[in-house]
């Protein structure tokens, strides 16, 4: 059914418009954007719905559970605990956590999400369609847009002496046999949104990456979304180059004609020569603040890809914290941090309007999605702000998205719309109260002592 929506202020490709009229098709996309808004009006500030362009979403049940030290703690010793949850959660498991994962995302601005799902297997190794079914209903039930990234993965490590290293018995849930058996199961999923998640050069043999593309090719066509994780910690680069003589990103560029379909995840430890080669060629970067911080990764030369008009998406991968806001926010901060500058992806405007827009864009291209702009043709995805929360009170109009970003978080959001749907009011979900306590019982057999969750 076709509906005429009115705020204050919306933002747009442009800039900020006021008194804003948005006129939104039966299919849920944006047919018109027009001055002359009236009260009574449904909002107050509305943004393009930020897409997530990197999702675990199994591993919101991690939050909390890795925190203890343990020696000398890096991102190898969490992948140990990540590795004990992986080998336990069941199909009924994962729909209950991606969908509060899901509803967590939709109250904290992401109205989409890219799912680097690679949690394909039972408990027990046997292949099956269930694990990836969970993801879908659990996306389906909450109501956000989701593009099914599924993770092919092959080895447990950059080859040793020429000889590649057999998965681990920790990650068989994770490995197909070969790229047929992936596509046999790509198949029955292809009726959906779907890309390309080659795990990581760690993960799958460079001499397979060309085949696998083209298998892939075959069933979704061409114009798929492909996602990698790359050079997100030193000692992947380190290994990368005993094994190959290169780095990372240099072994990919040679290995495949990288593109605008390739995103890159992480990117962390890239040097100058690779940063221009990304930009040169097209290919975007997913960044995950949080998550790079939550694992002590590093910080990704952002404010240096976008002056060499590099794509930045964000994502919130690991999920023990789920808000646009804040991604946002240390995106921009950490380059702060490195550079001991201010204003590092700022413009004329100031921070918040460039920075949402800019990932906003990034993530839509990142999914191949017609989402992250409000404008004709991409969907009626919006967030929706409260001017009453005390971070906005009193800011002028051309602040808000300042104020936003350096002082907000999802608290801010009042409503949010996936294709013209209103899924979030209020700050609150319809059937939030149900995925809740469903992700409670969840927590409590998958962990002893947990803690009831807020509905």
């Amino acid at each position: 059914m076709s509906q005429t929506l009115a705020f204050q202020y919306v933002l747009t490709p442009t800039g900020i418009a006021r008194d804003a009229r948005i006129s939104v098709d039966a299919e849920g996309r944006i047919a018109s954007v027009e001055q002359g808004g009236k009260p009574p009006w449904d909002g107050f500030f509305a943004l393009p719905g930020m897409p997530n362009a990197h999702s675990h979403s199994f591993q919101r049940a991690l939050a909390g559970q890795a925190e203890a030290r343990a020696g000398s703690d890096t991102f190898w010793s969490w992948r140990e605990a990540m590795y004990g949850l992986a080998n336990k959660v069941t199909p009924k498991d994962l729909r209950a956590i991606a969908a509060q994962a899901f509803a967590d995302m939709l109250r904290g601005g992401f109205t989409s999400v890219a799912e680097f799902h690679y949690l394909h297997h039972l408990p027990s190794g046997r292949p099956s369609l269930s694990m990836a079914q969970a993801v879908l209903d659990a996306a389906d039930e909450v109501g956000i847009r989701i593009v099914l990234l599924p993770v092919f993965y092959q080895t447990g490590g950059f080859a040793r002496a020429g000889a590649e290293l057999e998965a681990r018995a920790e990650q068989r849930r994770f490995v197909h046999r070969d790229i047929d058996a992936f596509c046999r199961m790509l198949e029955q999923l292809a009726s959906r949104p779907c890309g390309l998640a080659p795990h990581s050069l760690r993960a799958v043999p460079p001499r397979l990456l060309h085949p696998l593309i083209e298998a892939v090719t075959a069933i979704l066509g061409d114009t798929f979304p492909i996602h990698m994780h790359i050079a997100e910690q030193p000692r992947e680069v380190e290994d990368c180059r005993h094994a190959f003589g290169l780095t990372p990103v240099d072994l990919l560029s040679e290995t495949v004609s990288l593109n605008e379909r390739w995103n890159l995840v992480h990117a962390t430890h890239v040097s100058r020569s690779e940063l221009e080669t990304m930009a040169r060629i097209g290919v975007g970067t997913v960044l995950c603040p949080l998550t790079e911080a939550y694992l002590g990764d590093g910080i990704f030369p952002a404010a240096d890809f976008v002056r060499l008009r590099g794509r930045i998406a964000i994502g919130s991968d690991s999920n023990a914290r789920i808000d646009a806001v804040e991604e946002l926010r240390l995106l921009e901060y950490g380059q702060r941090l490195s550079d001991g500058m201010r204003a590092r992806l700022a413009s004329e405007e100031g921070i918040g309007a460039p920075i949402w827009r800019l990932a906003a864009t990034a993530g839509a291209r990142a999914l191949a999605q017609a989402v992250g702009a409000i404008e004709r043709g991409r969907y009626a995805d919006l967030v929706v702000l409260d001017e009453s929360h005390p971070a906005l009170l009193g800011v002028q109009p051309e602040r808000v998205l300042d104020a936003l970003i350096t002082g907000g978080d999802a608290r801010c959001i009042r409503d949010v719309y996936v294709g013209g749907e209103r899924l979030v009011q209020n700050g609150r979900m319809a059937n939030g109260r149900r995925i809740g306590s469903r992700f409670a019982r969840t927590m409590r057999a998958l962990w002893p002592n947990a803690l009831e969750s807020a509905a």
